[in-house]
């Protein structure tokens, strides 16, 4: 995969989303283990995995759509499983 490619920009953004979702749940621990936050800390770790999730798919359909275009035509390449 070279720098700059379509491939290489997608795997650069997943991973910035990966970065910020992990950066986030830290700061939802550290006030956790500081005895400062109770029993929603759950559901806030649930929601932001859910929100990386869906921005995650949100990067792979923009590319494919991105590769379709520029590579005149062609399917869009979803997972099968």
């Amino acid at each position: 995969m070279g720098c700059f490619s379509l491939g290489w920009i997608e795997q650069l953004c997943i991973w910035l989303i990966v970065v910020c979702a992990v950066v986030a749940i830290i700061r939802l621990l550290v006030p956790f283990l500081t005895g400062m936050i109770g029993i929603p800390l759950v559901a806030q770790i649930i929601n932001i995995v859910l929100w990386c999730v869906v921005a995650i798919m949100c990067v792979y359909i923009i590319f494919s759509l991105l590769e379709c275009v520029l590579s005149a035509g062609g399917p869009l390449h979803f997972p099968t499983r």
